[in-house]
């Protein structure tokens, strides 16, 4: 009976302060869950739409981009993917797969200066060009590479 009553008063007490740093403003969970989301760019059925919805239609092809991914990926669920951007003052770097259901797969943003580097893993349904867009100094530059896919990723 008394450990039911000290767990009781302990989950009140530990309610109360979160309620508490709510009401106060010190926490914001709206703010923790949901950044900004651009649903209409990642949810686009085709490159050239994903590349509106980003607002970098017309980006320029720069081989100051360098994507090292496998010529050959043997299993499209996860396809190794580096990007490297050597243009200075880079803000963000997006990777698309113009075959995928949805070709926008990612977008990093960069601030106080840091290098414009991304490795992650990336699904593609089949063989298909990475596109890479990077952004810097208002201006926005593309790069692409062909991987080619044995076993799709994407259900195939």
């Amino acid at each position: 009976m008394n450990q039911l009553r000290r767990t009781f008063l302990k989950s009140t007490g530990a309610a109360g302060t979160v309620a508490v740093a709510i009401a106060a403003g010190l926490l914001r969970p709206g703010q923790v869950l949901a950044a900004e989301w651009n649903k209409v760019a990642f949810d686009a059925t085709t490159t050239a739409d994903a590349m509106k919805g980003m607002n970098v239609a017309g980006a320029a092809e720069s081989k100051d981009i360098l994507i090292k991914a496998p010529d050959i990926a043997e299993n499209g669920a996860v396809v190794p993917v580096e990007v490297t951007s050597k243009i200075p003052g880079t803000t963000s770097i997006m990777i698309l797969v113009e075959k995928n259901q949805n070709p926008l797969i990612a977008e990093f943003e960069f601030s106080n200066g840091a290098e414009g580097f991304v490795s992650t893993r990336i699904k593609m349904a089949s063989t298909s060009h990475v596109k890479v867009v990077v952004k810097a100094g208002g201006k926005a530059y593309t790069t692409s590479k062909e991987v080619k896919v044995t076993i799709g990723g994407c259900g195939g």
